[in-house]
């Protein structure tokens, strides 16, 4: 009779093993299962700024979705290329990165799908000095140590502004850096210059008093891609449509609330509404659909990226549409 009570207990004690452990969110292997069956979560990741950062703080898209049985959940990164590995490893659904993390992320095999893009802005990103710095051009930087996030957008306008200034990307010496650790890097000195992108930009601007020796004006786009799974793309291709038309209404309303939308936001991003201001005002509007010209665009920066074997191997951008 103990044998039996032994046996039965044993059981019990396996089968609510196995009920908790179907409760979980992630498997062992990091990626998403749902929670119960039934359970519908889109997995959002984002940066310290963009226009998800006003979806995320008004719950608009939380609102929309709770009709359709659908969570949302977000995730912060520091930079493009940290929430890409995120979507390698299937921890996110969709997010938000410049031009050039998508591409390393594809080098990388990640299942990514562009899916839309902000339109240019190649003034918001730029390459800073100390405001006592002794270096007045590109070319001085030979020899010098620059700071920054490593597969990120503005990989690419150093990658642009050496050659345009026939430098070779050897002749400097590169600190791979997040924005954060950059920042004090460039405080102490301990870089020669900084390559970043708004706020970051204009928070060092208005802090530090760093001089910009180049923007990426006639050199780089500066766009931002929405970019998804290509597994949330084909079975969810209707909840994408919502977030971006959610996302247009929120631009919309930052475009002409300027003032009032970086009072609103600067208390969730932790900066001030000036420097904030500052960021709108050189930030254009106007989501848009992907399209095989904005396609063409990243094939470029991929080939150069694979002609200085910052990437391992080619690839073709358009598998990625």
């Amino acid at each position: 009779m103990k044998a039996k009570s032994k046996i039965s207990m044993m059981i019990l004690l396996s089968f609510l093993l196995f009920i908790l452990g179907g409760c979980t969110t992630h498997s062992a292997s990091g990626k998403k299962t749902d929670e119960k069956d039934g359970d519908k979560t889109i997995h959002i990741g984002y940066q310290k700024f963009g226009s998800l950062n006003f979806l995320k703080a008004k719950e608009v898209l939380e609102k929309k979705l709770k009709p359709l049985g659908y969570k949302v959940k977000w995730t912060e990164f520091p930079g493009g290329p940290q929430l890409l590995e995120a979507l390698n490893v299937g921890s996110l659904d969709f997010g938000h990165t410049g031009e050039a993390p998508p591409i390393f992320a594809q080098a990388a095999d990640a299942p990514l799908v562009y899916f839309a893009n902000e339109p240019a802005n190649p003034k918001g990103e730029a390459i800073l000095v100390p405001k006592d710095s002794k270096i007045k051009s590109i070319k001085d930087l030979k020899g010098k140590k620059v700071a920054l996030n490593k597969g990120s957008n503005v990989h690419y306008l150093l990658v642009r502004a050496l050659e345009e200034n026939g430098l070779k990307y050897e002749e400097i010496e590169t600190a791979f850096l997040p924005p954060s650790d950059a920042r004090t890097a460039f405080e102490k000195g301990a870089v020669d210059a900084w390559v970043i992108w708004d706020p970051y930009l204009a928070e060092a601007q208005k802090q530090t008093g760093a001089r910009i020796l180049l923007d990426g004006t006639g050199l780089v786009h500066n766009r931002e891609y929405f970019l998804t799974s290509k597994s949330f793309a084909k079975k969810h291709p209707d909840i994408l449509d919502i977030v971006i038309e959610e996302l247009e209404k929120e631009e919309e309303w930052v475009s002409n609330n300027q003032s009032e939308a970086a009072k609103f936001l600067a208390p969730q991003i932790g900066m001030d509404q000036e420097t904030l201001e500052v960021v709108l005002e050189r930030r254009p509007f106007g989501i848009e659909k992907i399209t095989d010209e904005r396609l063409n665009d990243q094939q470029k920066i991929a080939n150069k990226f694979y002609e200085l074997k910052l990437i391992p191997k080619k690839i073709n951008i358009s598998d990625a549409k």
